[in-house]
């Protein structure tokens, strides 16, 4: 729907049944997904209330409850919201991957420049499930596994950036994992220095000091790869949202598990250049270039009773 067709609609409607066609799902498909994070945000705000977080509970509430919209060429840029910044709130765990892949796009070309022929490698670090109460300890546990695996002769990473990731397990169990982007030389695909995946567990077993056996996965970047792209793809979650909604008594607990934790750390030669990726992003909102004029501002507001953005008049 084109702008135009929104003044025209204005002008003409002044009933309510009219302007239930109007829902942001409808007006713009790419932005739909605005939705689905409000509807997850309200089970996450449900589950936070009448708790120790009930104050979660009121931000995420009131996150994202009307979004202003510029229209540029013909599509939806945010303008301007309120966001509560709730670690676990699914709007603001959304709009942080988005920032942190536009931050990759712009650090990749000067990463590329100087270390033309890096090499890299994905890699997810596992360990057996944990109880959720004992998933600090569990995840620092890990961490002091990976900064020993880290000073190993064999250890082939020049740079790392290494995400946490927490997952709820059939059993009801918390999973944490390591996804990993680590940047090797050229060299490490060929004789000596290339490790197998065998050699892996076994040096991320020793690093643990574990006395089991723990899963990884181990797959080369190809050449023709967006770097950019996989980046944010490791960064966008602590936790999924399905994991976030399933249940209220785990939900509290891993909130409290993973107070004040960090889910990202930039590592190597990597740290230069990657470090604001660490950072909670300032802005969630879209940037913008020129001027724009307000006429071409969209406001959409929640409709928690029909679960829709529907346009301001």
């Amino acid at each position: 729907m084109s702008f135009e067709c929104i003044k025209v609609t204005r002008s003409q409607m002044g009933k309510r049944k009219a302007l239930l066609s109007l829902k942001l799902q409808s007006f713009s498909d790419r932005d739909k997904v605005w939705e689905k994070h409000k509807v997850n945000g309200e089970l996450v705000a449900t589950h936070y209330a009448d708790s120790q977080f009930a104050d979660y509970s009121r931000r995420i509430a009131l996150c994202g409850e009307s979004l202003d919209f510029e229209l540029v060429n013909d599509q939806l840029k945010l303008k301007n919201t309120w966001f509560c910044r709730v670690r676990h709130c699914p709007i603001c765990q959304w709009r942080r991957s988005l920032k942190w892949k536009a931050k990759a796009y712009a650090m990749m070309p000067k990463l590329v420049e100087d270390f033309p022929k890096a090499r890299w490698l994905f890699v997810t670090l596992t360990v057996k499930n944990c109880a959720i109460a004992d998933l600090r300890e569990t995840i620092t546990w890990m961490h002091e596994g990976f900064k020993r695996m880290s000073k190993l002769k064999a250890f082939p990473a020049t740079g790392w950036i290494k995400a946490t990731e927490v997952t709820m397990g059939q059993d009801g169990l918390a999973h944490p994992h390591f996804h990993c982007l680590l940047m090797v030389s050229p060299s490490y695909f060929s004789g000596a220095y290339y490790l197998s995946k065998e050699r892996w567990g076994s040096m991320w077993q020793q690093s643990l000091r574990a006395d089991y056996a723990p899963i990884i996965d181990i797959r080369a970047v190809q050449k023709g790869d967006d770097l950019a792209e996989l980046i944010p793809e490791i960064l966008k979650y602590q936790t999924k949202e399905s994991d976030l909604t399933a249940d209220r008594e785990w939900l509290l607990e891993l909130t409290q598990q993973l107070h004040k934790t960090r889910a990202i750390a930039i590592g190597g030669v990597l740290r230069d250049y990657m470090r604001e990726l660490a950072n909670e992003p300032e802005d969630l909102t879209d940037e913008v270039t020129g001027e724009q004029g307000e006429e071409n501002v969209l406001t959409f507001s929640w409709h928690g009773d029909e679960k829709h953005y529907i346009l301001e008049y």
